[in-house]
């Protein structure tokens, strides 16, 4: 491997772009040819002109929403590189590896052996490209070529970036046997860069075994356990922006969905897409999807466990159905002089009929009116009449068919239904016969019921309970593609609120196990993946780690065996292994003082603590001066230090770390493993150091 210049960060002054022996500065007359081919491109979108293009203002509207989509994801980013790398083939690519997105032509890069590899595909006046889309098939060897299967290609080369300036290169002569292959330091650079601001993308950085799940297909479902640092956030959200490449056509008519734990790491992720051009897909927590009612309660831990059980399902489901009643006299239609009589034993023929095919509640209560005509019309024929379709209708319509309609087949309200069930003895008991014991019952049941739905305190298990009875009314809509990250922490019947979201498309699932903090974590993914309706889905597992520093990772680990002895340790292949100190203290003025050394170098800071901890050391931070910011909040220059409850520091990342009394952060959750499990999150987050501070004994696991 080469690399110029030697010093990887710093320009070596000024160079002459006609120089045909400055391999730089032809590089850097690229990019500028590229911007500005970028730039004309966008110009080209703005002179539209649609005035004589549309039928109506409706057909305008869409247009001009789709023009004004399209001049933002050609957006000239001043500080991201248009391009990042460069391949060199040995021969022209094939036609196969050209072939562009779903519904577009091959793309014309196969008629070119040098290409340049970016976020985005820009091409110059006449057509040619100037830079290959990352997602693009021909791309593919820049992030798994390697010497043992170079795929044709001849030269890789990395670009350095200092903002928006290309300052540096590095060579891999893949084919040539006689170059060892060394790790990359621009490689290194980028993946330890500090992280100042929302979360980046990794598009330049991807290795062999990310980039084969990110372009994995859309037909199946992935599942992705990874460990801290292992980039399994940063997977997921580029395998999204792949699908919406190879199969754009697709998934615009169906919809893409990214679902996160809470808004702080929503919020942390949002940039990620749109800085690889996607900006249309939408974000959303668990608590969002089944927001049927306003959730102002909360349960106690062993409720919440029951409620998000999956028996639950067939307890509602046995509730649902319950309305059903079988008739007992017959349906008598009037239609002129002649009067048409189905009688008990026939209507209840049907009603079995359409029980015993399982079909939705309000599906089935459409489809009884019509039954019930089809019996009519049945006799009308055999008196000779010839009915129709209209008839038919008709008949549907009638007041009798009304009436026994909705006396055999009522109409369900979902919240009414869970209301009944948590606030009637009786009434769950009926249903839950044989599914949940009577502990189990008396946890669930409210103590003081609520009247109505409106002023009950309905928890967020409640609401998943309603987005159930809901599906069971009517089908939920189903999209195209879901991903789902941090998915270790749901239920079961939260793993079925996300299910529906997805039933006749796929899923991308991250978690990691030793992550799950809540007590009723996943305990492994076949099963998780079976309550989601996905248990056909692949397991993938990450365990090179590429943010957490060896010696914090190394740490860390001592807590595997007590809290998911079978993971593999996550193993950072970093070369820089960054800092790590324990630290005694007496009072929280020592934690103010770690986290002024820390904001002392350059990147974010993370300060961690307990969720009880949280207003002292705040008060603390305030009395010296220091502001700070909460979850969520982005960061800046001036602003770098975040005060994270330990409850929210999962998915979040930070330069460095203090974490305030370990024990304190297991102490504070209901079991001691779950404890442990927060614990080994919290000492996660750091990318280029950690201290932590402790007035009180650590805990026995990290001896």
């Amino acid at each position: 491997m080469s690399t110029r210049p030697a010093d990887l960060t710093a320009d070596q002054g000024p160079t002459d772009p006609a120089d045909p022996a400055d391999p730089l500065a032809r590089e850097r007359s690229h990019l500028a040819s590229s911007r500005a081919a970028l730039r004309s491109m966008r110009e080209d979108v703005e002179s539209l002109d649609i005035s004589d293009v549309t039928a109506n203002w409706v057909n305008a509207e869409a247009l001009q929403h789709q023009i004004d989509e399209r001049i933002k994801a050609l957006a000239d980013l001043s500080h991201t590189p248009l391009f990042f790398g460069r391949l060199d083939y040995l021969h022209t690519p094939g036609a196969d590896r050209a072939e562009g997105a779903e519904g577009e032509s091959p793309q014309p890069e196969a008629a070119y052996q040098t290409l340049y590899i970016g976020r985005r595909h820009v091409h110059d006046a006449v057509g040619d490209p100037m830079v290959i889309d990352w997602r693009a098939p021909v791309s593919q060897p820049f992030y798994r070529a390697s010497k043992r299967d170079p795929m044709d290609v001849g030269l890789r080369r990395r670009f350095g970036y200092t903002g928006g300036d290309l300052t540096a290169y590095e060579d891999e002569h893949l084919s040539d046997p006689s170059e060892a292959a060394t790790t990359s330091k621009l490689l290194q650079q980028e993946i330890e860069r500090p992280r100042v601001g929302p979360m980046r993308d990794i598009v330049a950085t991807i290795q062999p075994e990310q980039d084969e799940i990110v372009r994995s297909g859309l037909a199946g479902t992935v599942c992705v356990q990874g460990g801290p640092g292992t980039g399994k956030t940063a997977v997921g959200l580029h395998r999204v922006a792949y699908l919406l490449y190879a199969f754009r056509d697709r998934l615009a008519r169906t919809g893409t969905l990214v679902i996160g734990p809470n808004r702080s790491f929503l919020h942390y992720i949002e940039q990620v897409l749109p800085a690889l051009g996607e900006l249309e897909v939408k974000q959303a927590t668990v608590d969002d999807l089944v927001a049927h009612v306003e959730v102002r309660g909360t349960d106690d831990a062993a409720a919440a466990v029951v409620k998000g059980d999956a028996r639950m399902a067939e307890v509602l489901r046995r509730a649902v159905r319950s309305h059903v009643t079988m008739p007992t006299e017959p349906v008598v239609v009037v239609r002129g002089s002649r009067r048409w009589r189905v009688p008990a034993y026939e209507l209840e023929d049907i009603v079995r009929e359409l029980l015993e095919r399982d079909i939705r509640y309000g599906a089935a209560r459409e489809a009884l009116p019509q039954r019930i005509a089809h019996a009519v019309l049945v006799q009308m024929e055999r008196s000779g009449e010839a009915p129709d379709d209209r008839v038919q209708d008709t008949v549907a319509r009638n007041s009798a068919v009304k009436a026994a309609v909705k006396a055999i087949w009522p109409p369900v309200d979902p919240a009414k239904l869970v209301l009944r069930l948590l606030a009637d003895a009786d009434f769950l008991a009926a249903h839950a016969d044989g599914i949940l014991n009577d502990d189990e019952q008396k946890t669930i049941l409210w103590a003081r019921p609520a009247r109505s739905v409106k002023s009950a305190k309905w928890s967020p298990a409640d609401a998943v309970l309603i987005d159930e009875a809901t599906d069971l009314v009517q089908r939920t809509h189903s999209l195209g593609h879901v991903v789902l990250d941090e998915a270790q922490d749901l239920s079961p019947m939260q793993y079925r609120a996300v299910g529906r979201r997805c039933t006749t498309g796929s899923a991308t699932v991250l978690g990691d196990l030793a992550q799950g903090t809540t007590p009723w974590a996943t305990r492994s993914w076949e099963e998780a993946l079976a309550h989601l309706g996905k248990g056909d889905a692949v397991v993938e597992e990450l365990t090179a780690g590429f943010r957490v520093p060896t010696d914090v990772i190394t740490y860390a680990s001592r807590l595997l065996p007590h809290i998911a002895p079978g993971l593999t340790p996550v193993a950072s292949v970093r070369e820089n292994p960054g800092f790590f100190e324990l630290r005694a203290i007496v009072s929280d003025t020592e934690v103010v003082v770690a986290c002024e050394e820390l904001l002392g170098n350059e990147g974010s800071v993370g300060l961690i603590a307990a969720d009880a901890r949280i207003p002292a050391l705040a008060e603390a931070l305030t009395a010296a001066g220091i502001a700070h910011l909460d979850p969520g909040e982005e960061t800046t220059p001036e602003a770098r230090l975040t005060l994270v409850p330990a409850s929210l520091a999962k998915g979040l990342e930070y330069d460095y770390v203090v974490l305030d009394e370990p024990q304190a952060v297991v102490d504070g959750e209901p079991d001691e493993r779950t404890g442990l499990r927060r614990l080994y999150v919290a000492l996660t987050r750091a990318v280029s150091g950690l201290i932590v501070t402790h007035a009180a004994p650590l805990p026995p696991q990290l001896a």
